[in-house]
């Protein structure tokens, strides 16, 4: 595509687009959970609904899947019949960690201990400030807050990882390759820390060392690892491979269970890369039917008409 608005909103997405974005929504695994009070808790495939502390969050196989209401309630879609894990964390609680196994139903309770450990209240002020940080001044005040907590707790690998997040967003990247190593000292087999520094090499233009650090992500995951694959993709574009990319990002997607909806428009660019307009258009027309106020939608609104008028000039109706 050659036209003036095209090549404009390309670089507004290529700019608006970040994985750190993506990975803050997914925060990191713990070390030591809890043992938390639980209903029966398993589901067939469909819905879960999730009753705990009001504005707590939710994860389902590592992956952020929302935040309960003011009366401690979330409704989520899309859960598979097969085994999953489910982690709440809510604010001045001690985090809780739980096997969802299939056949038994499709309510789930989660009461949640308070908690005066300051290490872990601290992680929590810090995982908070970096969602919420916008330049680098709240950037900066988020890496304090992650020095506070390891300062109380120096075998503590999730806040080196959110450290190493931090230090990323800040482009501060060997400081970031001394979180993830900090963190491994404590954990060795860490899927989250690898993927992690995938993303670090990438920024550093280190292609060889981040795919290998995508891929070891992916192994300790055992296959299950989304951020890692959406890292091998923007690696194998980067390289041209664009047939391989967009199989790591219907890989991601898979595993994201659609509350990523930013990886449909990568996976659309991809596809446009491909000329395999058909596609690009399902998978714009994706985000938007997941995302329909979102950042991007205006700017993917516009891609769409454009994709429709490049293919009707190839003879090509989508």
């Amino acid at each position: 595509m050659n036209s003036l608005l095209r090549l404009t909103i390309l670089f507004a997405l290529s700019s608006a687009i970040s994985l750190s974005t993506y990975a803050q929504k997914r925060s990191t695994q713990r070390g030591k959970q809890t043992k938390p009070s639980a209903s029966s808790s398993t589901t067939s495939a469909g819905s879960l609904t999730i009753k705990t502390e009001p504005n707590a969050i939710v994860w389902v196989d590592e992956i952020r899947r929302g935040v309960s209401d003011a009366s401690g309630t979330l409704t989520l879609t899309k859960i598979s019949s097969g085994r999953h894990t489910v982690r709440v964390r809510a604010k001045g609680f001690k985090e809780a960690s739980l096997p969802l196994l299939p056949g038994r139903g499709n309510q789930l309770a989660v009461k949640l201990v308070r908690t005066s450990d300051e290490a872990e209240l601290k992680f929590q002020q810090a995982e908070e400030a970096r969602e919420k940080a916008k330049d680098e001044e709240t950037r900066r005040q988020a890496v304090d807050l992650y020095r506070e907590a390891l300062k109380l707790r120096p075998s503590f690998p999730t806040a080196h990882v959110g450290l190493a997040r931090s230090f990323l967003d800040l482009n501060e990247n060997q400081n970031a390759l001394a979180e993830i190593e900090a963190a491994r000292r404590t954990r060795p087999s860490y899927a989250e820390a690898s993927a992690v520094e995938g993303r670090i090499y990438r920024e550093m233009a280190f292609a060889d060392e981040a795919t290998k650090s995508f891929q070891r992500a992916i192994r300790e995951g055992n296959g299950f690892q989304p951020e890692a694959h959406v890292g091998l993709a923007r690696l194998y574009e980067d390289s041209g491979r664009y047939e391989a990319a967009a199989g790591e990002y219907q890989l991601a997607l898979k595993q994201l269970s659609d509350s990523e909806p930013v990886i449909y428009q990568l996976l659309g660019a991809t596809y446009e890369k491909l000329e395999k307009y058909k596609e690009a258009l399902a998978a714009y027309e994706k985000y938007l039917q997941l995302a329909p106020n979102g950042n991007l939608a205006p700017a993917v609104r516009s891609i769409i008409d454009q994709v429709r008028r490049d293919a009707a000039g190839r003879d090509i109706v989508p």
